[in-house]
């Protein structure tokens, strides 16, 4: 499964792993990566000696490509941009924030810079900024999302050519999904959830367990009044989040009330307080496996979706 995405990284399938806050670490990275794909190193609330240490440890234990999110907002961003320059990581992707600053720092390092885009407007500014790729992400994914579906964002920004690849995220779970992204005319994926249940993956056993028991509603979005949507699982956290949102608290609540609780739910295992990050494909996310095995499983599907595709008569 070539095309210019995978000739553009050296990797051997267009499936880019996500860059997970409390979830993506040099062991996952280097694991998707060597499984074929591009693994990601997440570095959202982590400090900037973590991040180093990472790349460090992803690079004694592959010699594949594999890259780092960088979460512009992040008051440390400057210093892990720094590291990743220094340490000539093949590719960065973004969020929370404008990617177009950041470009040609990157490329004067000679690493790759892949946004992540939530529309239309900010696709075409990307590209025509020379990005290497980009990523249009729907409301569908876990963590920080946008406002509109994946499927949406694929209809609107695939409407004209790109000059550099398009990948699709939010919801893309396995091989089928994928397979409709490519049908679509995208270049490849990205995905958070399914590599959440990896044996590679850091996060508490108890989280994997939550994730793999959940079905379809029990996914919620807290912050979407307030322009900070943010896609979990239900619990205890997300009903007291919920309650007092739409009792009108201010910003300042929320924000000390979400604070803290993405490492509890994902890092220390609390299912109840903590805020459990996944999307809401839910039903296909129910076995924990090696990242090789779930990359086999994912292409191997994604073909015969597209054959079967291929064999329909209109």
């Amino acid at each position: 499964m070539k095309n210019r995405f995978c000739e553009m990284l050296g990797i051997k399938y267009p499936i880019v792993q996500g860059g997970m806050a409390w979830s993506s670490d040099g062991t996952l990275a280097a694991a998707v990566s060597n499984a074929g794909g591009a693994g990601i190193i997440g570095t959202g609330g982590r400090t900037t000696e973590w991040v180093e240490d990472e790349i460090k440890k992803a690079k004694s234990l592959t010699d594949k490509p594999f890259g780092v999110n960088l979460m512009l907002m992040a008051p440390n961003v400057n210093d892990i941009a720094e590291i990743v320059c220094k340490e000539k990581v093949a590719f960065v992707t973004t969020g929370a924030g404008s990617p177009l600053p950041w470009i040609e720092r990157m490329h004067k390092a000679g690493v790759k810079i892949i946004p992540v885009v939530p529309n239309v407007k900010l696709a075409k500014r990307v590209a025509a900024s020379g990005a290497d790729a980009m990523v249009i992400e729907g409301m569908e994914g876990g963590g920080h999302i946008g406002s509109m579906t994946c499927m949406a964002l694929l209809s609107n920004v695939l409407k004209d050519k790109f000059p550099i690849p398009v990948l699709a995220a939010g919801g893309i779970s396995d091989g089928r999904a994928m397979a409709a992204a490519l049908l679509m005319g995208a270049d490849g994926v990205q995905m958070g959830s399914r590599f959440l249940l990896t044996t590679e993956c850091p996060i508490h056993a108890k989280t994997k367990e939550m994730i793999v028991n959940a079905t379809d509603t029990d996914c919620v979005v807290t912050g979407q009044s307030r322009n900070m949507g943010v896609r979990c699982l239900k619990n205890a956290f997300t009903q007291k989040y919920l309650a007092a949102e739409i009792s009108g608290a201010p910003n300042e609540k929320l924000m000390e009330l979400g604070t803290g609780t993405s490492r509890m739910g994902m890092k220390e295992g609390d299912t109840e307080n903590g805020s459990i990050m996944v999307g809401q494909s839910l039903n296909v996310l129910n076995e924990v496996l090696p990242c090789k095995d779930v990359i086999e499983k994912i292409i191997a599907d994604a073909k015969d979706t597209l054959a079967k595709a291929a064999c329909i008569e209109l």
